[in-house]
C-alpha cells in the first residue's frame, strides 16, 4: 500500500493533468446516423466504433447492418470512425469519411463499405514504399469512383482543409473518452458490450436487442389510458 502523502500525489495529479487536457467541445455530435435514423427516447441506440481498414470491424459491419434491417426504426446506430493507430492507412480513410459526409450525408456508409470491401489495398504492407501525399491521392481516387467522379476535386479539396483533419481526430478522442481501446467497439444504450474488438454476429445482436426492444413495447402498453 503507498504511503497517505504518495496516495495523494498519485491519485490527484493525474485527475489535475486531465482537466486541463480536457478536450474542446465539438459543435455537433461524433459520427454518421445510419439511414438518418436519429435516436430518441423512445429507440435503442447503439454506437459502433469502427476502424475502416480492421478486418474486425469489417467482420461486424454485415450482421450488425442484417439486425438493423430487421427492427427498422425502432433501433437507431451512429458509427464513430475510431482509427487505430497501428493500422496506418486508418486516420486517413476515416478522415474520407468525414469528408465525404460533409458533401453527401448518403453516400457515407456506401464509402464505409468500399473501404471494407477492398481493404486489403490499404493495409501497412500494401502500402510500405507510397510516400504520405502518394496515399492521400489514392484514398481521393478511390472514394471519388465508390461515391462518384463529380466529387473528385471536393474530396481533394477536403483533404487540403483543416477542419476535416480536426473532425477525425475529435472522432478518436471521443472514442478515447468513451473507453474504447479496439475496434469493433459498441455502445448500447450508453452502455458498452462486453468482448470488444470481435465481431457480434446476427443472432448475437437479436439476443442483445430483443429484450431491450420488448422492455420498451411494455412500457408503451402501459402509457395507454383507456377512459
Amino acid at each position: 500500500m503507498a504511503p497517505p502523502a504518495l496516495f495523494f500525489i498519485l491519485l490527484f495529479i493525474p485527475l489535475m493533468m486531465i482537466v486541463k487536457a480536457q478536450i474542446p467541445i465539438p459543435a455537433k455530435y461524433d459520427g454518421f446516423f445510419y439511414k438518418n435514423r436519429t435516436a430518441t427516447t423512445e429507440s435503442v441506440a447503439i454506437e459502433a466504433f469502427l476502424d475502416p481498414v480492421c478486418p474486425d470491424s469489417r467482420d461486424s459491419w454485415p450482421p450488425l447492418k442484417q439486425a438493423l434491417d430487421h427492427y427498422g426504426s425502432i433501433v437507431s446506430l451512429i458509427v464513430h470512425p475510431f482509427a487505430l493507430p497501428y493500422h496506418e492507412n486508418a486516420f486517413v480513410t476515416s478522415r474520407a469519411l468525414h469528408i465525404v459526409n460533409k458533401l453527401n450525408t448518403s453516400a457515407t456508409f456506401g464509402l464505409l463499405e468500399f473501404f471494407f470491401t477492398h481493404q486489403e489495398k490499404f493495409y501497412n504492407q500494401q502500402t510500405i514504399n507510397m510516400s504520405r501525399s502518394s496515399i492521400v491521392n489514392y484514398v481521393t481516387k478511390f472514394a471519388s469512383y465508390a461515391v462518384g467522379s463529380s466529387y473528385c476535386s471536393a474530396i481533394e479539396s477536403g483533404f487540403k482543409d483543416r477542419q476535416t483533419d480536426l473532425t477525425t481526430r475529435v472522432s478518436f478522442k471521443y472514442g478515447c473518452s468513451r473507453g474504447v481501446y479496439g475496434t469493433p467497439f459498441f455502445l448500447v444504450n450508453g452502455f458498452p458490450l462486453p468482448d470488444a474488438g470481435s465481431a457480434i454476429n446476427y443472432e448475437g445482436w437479436r439476443r442483445i436487442i430483443d429484450p431491450l426492444v420488448g422492455k420498451q413495447g411494455t412500457k408503451r402498453q402501459e402509457g395507454v389510458h383507456l377512459l
